[in-house]
């Protein structure tokens, strides 16, 4: 399951879309915008895929996850828009039949996710101020 979407990740159903009777665990990783970023205070956090590459991006992750471990299923769901603190904006989803796959699989989606965001990213900081350029 990899989404690009506009509207709000529900962290829940993107583990209920996983999970399959094989499953010995769903491991999950949950992006949330927070209060401060730079030594600011932040107002908002706007990702756009202009580009349109965000959901081929996330398929590649996708594939080598499942070419690197033995997964159940996988799920990479990534907010874009306007999104204000506290709101979610990345759910990475992974259930394995064993721990250990699961939470390496996770990190390693996240660390792909991470170095090759597939999105623009723009915070604006309270102050009035932006920083516009690739997450870190």
């Amino acid at each position: 399951m990899i989404e690009i979407t506009r509207e709000p990740i529900s962290p829940e159903r993107v583990v209920n879309k996983v999970k399959t009777s094989g499953s010995g665990c769903v491991v999950t990783y949950v992006g949330v915008i927070r209060d401060n970023s730079q030594g600011k205070p932040v107002l908002s956090v706007e990702y756009e895929d202009s580009e349109g590459m965000a959901e081929k991006r996330l398929r590649e992750i996708e594939e080598k996850l499942r070419q690197k471990w033995q997964l159940e299923n996988v799920a990479i769901v990534h907010r874009i828009g306007k999104l204000k603190v506290g709101d979610f904006n990345l759910v990475v989803a992974i259930a394995a039949a064993h721990r250990g796959e699961g939470f390496a699989a996770c990190q390693y989606a996240i660390d792909q996710f991470k170095s090759r965001l597939p999105t623009r990213k723009k915070e604006t900081y309270q102050d009035g101020s932006i920083w516009a350029g690739e997450d870190r």
